[in-house]
């Protein structure tokens, strides 16, 4: 006999992150990955090259930690650091599910959500989005006595659709105190709506709320893989004991820290995001698209069908330019475009047309 997995293992289908490569282009545009168009502070460049590599990091990210706390005015114990917020998603899950409990999550968020519920051989439960939008009260219609875990993007990606703090709020409400509500704002410092909250306020209120966050979007740090996770004092305590003893590099730490000080920089990424995403939005428009809104640092353009998108997806990538087909997603007419430097948004925008042009 040979070794075998536990239940739902071998019902995952692995990640597969967006492309970065043209085969041919001698020019190629990255827009598959929700990447910074203005890449990472000076600061953390700085502090990345002034890190040592020969010595073990501080095994509970203190320097990161207190670094995020004075920041966000939060206290540093409640914080936990990991690589990546993929990895503290994940954490969460392997710290509290069992076999057959159930996991919530909306139809078109983040493919991590499923993997880690089925590598605990609990049972996903996919609630529809209409609109696109997560649906707080097909959300609640679908908790049963075995719910364990709900996951909620906010913003979604790739819909690029938010809730505001109301709907948050009441999707808690409507949870059993042993539920835990996992909110990941990944993108919330792209957010720009008076009506948005990230979720520091509900976990420092509730013991069954935890919030994620990430350096690699508007930070400019993917490569580096950090995130931090704010969290219910008993929460922190679970993550801290089946955490990697090791799990956030010294240049990942250091990085990090100082970007968080950099606000010229940071405002600059803000800037630059919702001038161009505006840009992208109303001029994809005009070629005849279907382009949603988004608070996020992408958007989302839908085509006619799945053909179509193949056909699209191909024709830009022979120039370059690389987007992320979403049918991984459910959105199988979609493809998802990240919001670029100058050069990249007008050669994406030129290409649709030529797309459009040469379909008509």
């Amino acid at each position: 006999m040979n070794p075998t997995p536990k239940p739902g293992i071998l019902d995952i289908a692995p990640y597969v992150g967006g492309r970065a490569h043209a085969p041919g282009a001698a020019r190629v545009f990255k827009l598959s990955s929700n990447e910074s168009a203005l890449g990472p502070s000076p600061l953390a460049v700085e502090a990345f090259r002034g890190a040592s590599l020969d010595i073990y990091p501080e095994g509970s990210a203190k320097h990161l930690r207190d670094a995020i706390g004075e920041f966000y005015g939060l206290n540093p114990d409640r914080i936990v650091c990991g690589n990546g917020s993929d990895e503290l998603l994940t954490m969460l899950a392997n710290a509290y599910l069992r076999p057959g409990d159930e996991v919530l999550f909306s139809a078109h968020a983040f493919l991590v959500y499923k993997i880690a519920t089925l590598a605990n051989s609990a049972v996903p439960v996919v609630v529809p989005e209409p609109g696109l939008r997560v649906d707080v009260d097909a959300m609640l219609k679908a908790v049963t006595p075995k719910t364990r875990l709900v996951y909620l993007a906010n913003p979604n990606n790739p819909t690029g659709s938010y809730l505001s703090g109301e709907e948050v709020r009441r999707l808690h409400a409507g949870l059993r105190s042993d539920i835990l509500l996992i909110i990941d704002a990944a993108y919330a410092e792209y957010v720009r709506r008076n009506d948005y909250e990230t979720g520091i306020e509900l976990v420092s209120q509730f013991e069954n709320v935890v919030m994620t966050r990430t350096f690699s979007k508007i930070y400019g740090l993917a490569g580096l893989r950090v995130g931090w996770a704010f969290c219910p004092a008993a929460v922190a305590d679970v993550l801290n004991r089946v955490r990697g003893p090791f799990n956030v590099s010294v240049p990942g730490q250091r990085a990090a820290a100082a970007a968080l000080k950099d606000r010229e920089h940071n405002d600059k990424a803000v800037a630059h995001n919702e001038h161009w995403k505006d840009w992208l939005t109303q001029n994809i428009r005009k070629l005849g698209l279907r382009l949603d809104d988004s608070v996020g640092n992408f958007v989302l353009i839908h085509f006619a069908n799945k053909e179509t998108v193949k056909a699209a997806d191909d024709f830009m990538t022979a120039r370059g330019i690389i987007l992320r087909p979403v049918g991984a997603y459910g959105l199988h007419d979609c493809l998802r475009l990240t919001v670029g430097g100058e050069e990249a948004n007008r050669a994406t925008v030129e290409g649709l047309s030529e797309f459009v042009k040469m379909r008509a």
